[in-house]
């Protein structure tokens, strides 16, 4: 089953999420087809610009909690979610390593998981009804791969609100804080990054490929180390006894009931 469908067209390669009956949320196969997408873009020497968007009212719920909940109770459970942290943070790393620009087209609301993918974007277009969540803890669990990005971005300060509180951040205040790069009606997303698109790629191929690289060195962040090195931290913290409450209690649409 096709999760992810890719159209190309004079150097934009636009990459859709397609599971919209779940909140195109992560599981392992949507993952899978999405990493493939990106590597194909990016391999593929036509490619000019990546474009993410996704069908539905929802751009990313996040990870897929029921099929994490399932490896929860599975013998071979933290390997497994090793395994997912890995190919979770080979994906943030191949979009935001690569040698063209990238733009996230935000539809409706991004959350978790879903949250990493657009940061690790170049731009960020969102409709007016979107909105930018981190409800890790109140699952029993941790935005570990998101945080650097996030950090990267609008520095621990301005990330902590969203790591800490759960709180929903509105496209407004996600522009002031440099998240997001344009908003749009739902009418005019399509339009804007479009003429986006267009300004982007009357640069020089190549000047856009140094800019980009010259832009992570200077910021000193060294962005792609600390995402390798929370993939333990992801891990671990899908191990807890929390975490398991924490994904039970929000499948089954309860308050979970924290340990003392």
């Amino acid at each position: 089953m096709s999760l992810v469908k890719t159209q190309f067209e004079s150097g934009v390669a636009t990459v859709t999420l397609c599971r919209s009956e779940k909140r195109n949320a992560l599981s392992r196969e949507l993952l899978s087809q999405l990493s493939s997408a990106v590597k194909s873009t990016l391999t593929n020497s036509e490619s000019r610009l990546l474009v993410l968007k996704a069908e539905g009212s929802v751009f990313c719920a996040g990870m897929d909690l029921a099929e994490m909940q399932q490896r929860a109770s599975s013998a071979d459970g933290p390997q497994e979610w090793l395994k997912d942290s890995q190919d979770y943070c080979d994906l943030l790393i191949s979009i935001y390593s690569a040698s063209i620009p990238s733009v996230a087209c935000l539809q409706g609301p991004v959350l978790a998981g879903g949250v990493g993918i657009v940061l690790a974007c170049d731009f960020v277009l969102a409709a007016e009804n979107a909105f930018f969540a981190l409800p890790e803890p109140q699952r029993g669990i941790t935005a570990a791969m998101v945080t650097p990005l996030l950090a990267h971005r609008i520095g621990a300060g301005r990330a902590a609100h969203l790591l800490l509180s759960g709180q929903r951040l509105d496209v407004a205040s996600a522009q002031q804080m440099g998240l997001v790069f344009e908003t749009a009606d739902s009418d005019g997303l399509d339009e804007a990054a479009s003429n986006l698109a267009s300004s982007i790629l009357s640069g020089s191929p190549d000047a856009l490929a140094i800019t980009r690289q010259h832009l992570d060195d200077v910021s000193g962040g060294n962005l792609v180390q600390k995402l390798r090195e929370s993939i333990d931290v992801s891990a671990k913290a899908r191990a807890t006894e929390d975490a398991r409450e924490g994904l039970a209690a929000f499948l089954e649409k309860r308050k979970p009931s924290w340990q003392e």
